[in-house]
């Protein structure tokens, strides 16, 4: 390895930075120069062919599908219920909920239920600010709160997307025999949970009351992350509920911190905010119609998961795979009936039946639909194309082996060389960069996960040392939501005032770099409990 094929690798990372920060331009935009970037360094200095490019580019897309086809349907799925009035339905329930018990109501609606809304597809920062608003809290609380709520479930976004993009890196590069299940990476990636989730907690609790919100609600916090311990710890014993642990850890920090309140004499539900159109509207609208396609969405997926035979039919046996489309020769498993965007699809067509849209609203779903999808799903998908083309700059099809190293390899070895040892202590500022240049976990996984890997095997650690490494890497790029442009531009969009994340992001950067900071330490204590420092 030689400082030229290093600063050679590092600068398409840097140039895609640059487009970010200096520029200011969009996700996809700097995606595709990043891109042409990756392809050109390979063709003129890895000694990579046009067509390992385009088949890695390919590759990279379909391995994507777990993402950006999630956002796809999510997507659809949120129009649809905006645009046949569910939405604003469920938006004025979330306003009535604990509103004289501010650390419990945060607990309840920005971990709780945005949990459950970023574990089934939709998205807290477009749906939470105008009903923090609503509900009294500043347009600065509005738009942070819902960024940072929840980080520290990110792993299990989309129904579980993150984790399961890991394993199946992890897989193909540990190589048969040597697999990975999703339940021996979640018994990793839960024990960051419990603590990641009390600091979030404590740092929503200081953005909204400083001192006095510490002191008024610490308890409640610690609550919420001894429970999201249980529930995770619970969950992920078992390879069909991995997925599911955003849903229950959401669902569960919802009824604890309701029976909190109860205890405390609190009262769970205040219809004294609704407007004289929310009370009309609430009579109505049924909750139980609004609710309908998330709630069909959660019993197919309890359906398809929580039967063994039916989850390892799906999972294990009824792969689809795509072959012939991998420069290495590997076929790319699908899972295309057992991935999540299949049955969010399947929800939103099935809600219909409840939600009876008329045709005009039908029109105006896909034209919104249309509008707001392509820029996210291509966002999502083009990281993973520029880690697939990382991963395999150098491969000679011809002679079916790298020709030189690969990026991937470069990065891997000058980490293994520069940290030794200390390199778990700065795997989860890696994540949060990644979580800032591409927006997502998933993509952070794809695009610096098998050069996380590659690194820990130069640093001679087993399984378990690459498990706990790799989640250093997800919970630093989960973090990375509360300063990502995109999320808090789309959190004040959402209420009318663009400009105002640009205070919230100063202090979402200390935030960002605290919680990373106790991420890092927690890794080293976990990788010195199993002697591996």
């Amino acid at each position: 390895m030689t400082l030229g094929s290093l600063a050679l690798t590092l600068l398409p990372i840097a140039v895609i930075l640059v487009m970010l920060v200096v520029f200011r331009k969009p996700a996809d935009i700097s995606g595709i120069v990043g891109w042409i970037a990756i392809a050109v360094i390979c063709c003129l200095f890895f000694k990579t062919s046009v067509e390992v490019i385009l088949r890695s580019t390919a590759a990279g897309f379909i391995r994507s599908f777990s993402v950006s086809l999630i956002v796809a349907a999510s997507l659809l799925q949120m129009a649809f219920m905006e645009r046949t009035g569910a939405l604003k339905r469920v938006i004025i329930f979330i306003k009535t909920i604990a509103s004289e018990n501010r650390a419990v109501q945060i607990m309840i609606i920005n971990i709780g239920f945005g949990t459950v809304m970023v574990s089934v597809g939709a998205t807290p920062v477009s749906i939470l600010p105008p009903i923090l608003v609503a509900m009294g809290y500043s347009t600065y609380v509005a738009i942070a709160l819902p960024a940072i709520g929840y980080d520290s479930l990110c792993t299990y976004a989309l129904l579980g997307a993150p984790i399961v993009v890991f394993v199946d890196i992890a897989n193909s590069f540990l190589g048969k025999g040597n697999e990975i299940s999703l339940h021996e990476a979640g018994m990793v990636f839960f024990m960051f949970l419990p603590v990641v989730s009390s600091m979030i907690g404590l740092c929503m609790l200081w953005i909204v009351g400083r001192w006095q919100g510490l002191k008024e609600g610490w308890l409640p916090c610690l609550i919420t992350g001894a429970v999201i311990g249980v529930v995770s710890f619970f969950s992920n014993q078992y390879d069909n509920l991995v997925v599911l642990t955003g849903i229950l850890c959401g669902v569960a920090v919802i009824v604890v911190m309701a029976g909190y309140l109860k205890m405390r004499g609190g009262k769970l539900i205040d219809k004294s905010r609704l407007s004289v159109e929310d009370r009309a509207y609430e009579k109505e609208y049924s909750l139980l119609k609004a609710l309908t396609p998330w709630l069909l969405l959660i019993a197919i997926i309890l359906a398809l998961n929580l039967p063994q035979n039916t989850f390892n039919y799906l999972y294990r046996e009824l792969k689809l795979p795509i072959a012939g489309l991998c420069a290495d020769g590997k076929p790319l498993d699908t899972r295309a009936l057992w991935q999540a965007y299949t049955w969010i699809f399947a929800s939103t067509l099935l809600s219909a039946l409840f939600l009876r849209p008329t045709g005009k609203q039908v029109k105006e779903t896909f034209a919104v639909w249309l509008k707001r999808a392509p820029r996210p799903v291509f966002s999502a998908a083009i990281f993973f194309a520029i880690g697939e083309v990382m991963n395999m700059s150098g491969y000679d099809m011809a002679a079916g082996k790298f020709a030189v190293p690969s990026m991937v390899k470069v990065l891997a070895d000058t980490s293994a060389q520069v940290f030794h040892s200390a390199y778990g202590g700065v795997v989860a500022f890696i994540g949060l960069f990644g979580g800032f240049i591409t927006g997502s976990e998933a993509s952070t996984v794809a695009m610096f996960g098998k050069y996380t890997l590659t690194t820990a095997k130069n640093l001679n650690m087993p399984v378990a040392g690459l498990l706990i490494l790799t989640a250093g890497l997800a919970f630093g790029g989960g973090l990375a939501s509360v300063i990502s442009p995109a999320k808090l531009q789309n959190a004040a969009a959402s209420i009318d005032k663009l400009g105002e994340e640009a205070k919230v992001i100063r202090i979402a950067l200390v935030f960002s770099l605290l919680l990373t900071a106790v991420t890092s330490v927690f890794v080293l204590v976990l990788l010195g409990a199993k002697g591996l420092l």
